[in-house]
């Protein structure tokens, strides 16, 4: 889905393509546990769709009809796909956008059609990219508890928040984690191992426009069908679903407790955006200037967190936050007779800690690639007028890398108000985001009373897919110069 609508949106032209190419994103704005809420609220038993239909045809049980079960396997598989496809949309379309049009056209010569080439030449070069999408939505799959809890599909993650907090076997918890992160090293050094001896680059630095096809009427229609559905069934339907039940319960969804789990959720944001800014500053500026082993392998390991699931990085980390808390209390009370308490792991510095490790990959890859567009004359200029490093960043750099920064701190802030799993796990007693707030009302079948919640997570989470359409947009190098 995320492959053929990329090839689709980039390679031909019909009604509505320049709009699709952004639409095509905006399930990304859909955590997974919202549409699967979504999608219950719609085709459960009790949902509009079957009561509607008995309503219609006077069934009176679900005896009397067959109708798929979202609460399944399938139905998860179902919900997933709609909200993940553009991981691989997003990889696949910047791959297809960098493609060499001399090998596609060559494909054309020899008599290849454009779907021909799509299967001989665009898909063979696009292969790391897909690789990296589907591994990114992999690894979203992996991390998620709300949807599959919902929809009645036991997991390893539900089987981690099952262990802990329902048996209390803080032990149990952490020998499934263990499990989880073998299969997410697994994951990653497959891929490298089966590309480890391919190269994916062109010869050329010479770029052009793509081709663009013009499809028949008959053509056009199937490839807005094909790109509409997808975003139909991934955002439009489960927006509508929350907008209708938002307005419906907006006088009582706006308690204390909503406006609580409101500022809790942008306080942390704020703080977890702030700490991965200026970690990823430091570490893409430290790999800029020094060849040192253990500077690019720090910046390397940080990177690893955002393949880490939500619930194995909290079991990881509670644990010696909560080892480190009883051993400061016990001295303080030996020595002072203070009774300190669980004093990282009882607050909220267990989630701000949590997320920060778990998106700084996503600040650190997003201010490199804003160092990598800077010259190096400009950091040889600052040295020859005698500016110290430290100067050149903050004299220099800085100030050029200003949409960067901004860029990185916005996706760690909604990444950070979308997490749910790591929040869940090491939440404080009495203490609620808009993510658990809605997963609590949602466990307790109250959907009007969670749906402005799970809206105002939408829309914030539309923010940054202007930033990555941009970002695609304008990835095809030598674009402003093309033949």
């Amino acid at each position: 889905m995320g492959t053929g609508t990329a090839w689709v949106v980039t390679m031909y032209r019909f009604p509505g393509r320049k709009l699709f190419e952004w639409l095509l994103l905006v399930p990304l704005a859909m955590p997974t546990y919202i549409i699967a809420f979504c999608y219950m609220e719609l085709l459960d038993y009790s949902g509009s769709v079957q009561t509607a239909l008995r309503a219609a045809f006077g069934w009176s049980s679900a005896a009397d009809y067959w109708f798929p079960d979202i609460r399944s396997i399938g139905g998860a598989v179902f919900v997933m796909s709609f909200v993940l496809y553009p991981y691989v949309y997003m990889t696949a379309r910047a791959s297809f956008l960098q493609q060499s049009v001399c090998v596609l056209e060559v494909s054309r010569t020899l008599g290849r059609t454009a779907w021909g080439t799509f299967f001989s030449v665009g898909l063979p070069l696009a292969r790391p990219a897909l690789v990296a999408g589907v591994t990114l939505a992999l690894m979203e799959c992996l991390n998620d508890i709300g949807a599959v809890e919902f929809l009645g599909v036991h997991t390893l993650t539900v089987s981690i928040y099952n262990t802990w907090l329902e048996r209390s076997s803080l032990a149990g918890a952490a020998q499934i984690s263990l499990v989880m992160l073998i299969f997410v090293f697994a994951l990653l050094s497959a891929e490298r191992l089966a590309r480890r001896k391919q190269r994916f680059h062109h010869t050329t630095g010479k770029y052009s426009h793509l081709p663009e096809e013009h499809l028949s009427p008959a053509g056009q229609a199937l490839a807005v069908l094909c790109c509409g559905l997808p975003i139909l069934i991934g955002f439009m339907l489960p927006a509508s679903v929350l907008l209708g039940s938002a307005l419906q319960g907006i006088g009582d969804d706006l308690q204390p407790a909503f406006w609580r789990a409101a500022e809790h959720s942008l306080g942390l944001a704020l703080a977890v955006a702030a700490i991965a800014a200026v970690l990823g500053v430091v570490l893409a500026y430290a790999c800029r200037v020094t060849r040192s082993k253990a500077v690019h392998l720090a910046a390397g390991v940080s990177s690893i967190g955002y393949a880490v699931p939500g619930t194995v990085l909290a079991v990881g980390i509670l644990t010696p936050l909560a080892a480190f808390d009883n051993a400061l209390d016990s001295v303080m009370e030996r020595f002072f007779g203070l009774d300190t308490g669980l004093l990282l792991s009882g607050s909220a510095f267990a989630i701000i800690f949590a997320c920060t490790v778990r998106f700084l990959a996503v600040s650190v890859g997003t201010i490199d690639a804003g160092f990598r567009k800077t010259a190096r004359n400009l950091d040889a200029a600052s040295r020859t007028l005698g500016v110290s490093i430290t100067q050149t960043l903050f004299q220099v750099h800085l100030p050029i890398l200003k949409p960067a920064l901004g860029a990185a701190a916005l996706l760690v802030f909604v990444d950070t108000m979308k997490e749910l799993p790591a929040t869940l796990l090491l939440r404080p007693f009495n203490f609620d985001t808009l993510a658990t707030h809605v997963y609590t009302l949602a466990s307790l079948d109250q959907f009007e009373e969670a749906a402005l919640a799970a809206l105002a997570i939408v829309v914030i989470g539309l923010l940054p897919v202007i930033f990555i359409h941009k970002a695609i947009a304008s990835g095809r190098p030598g674009a402003r110069q093309s033949a």
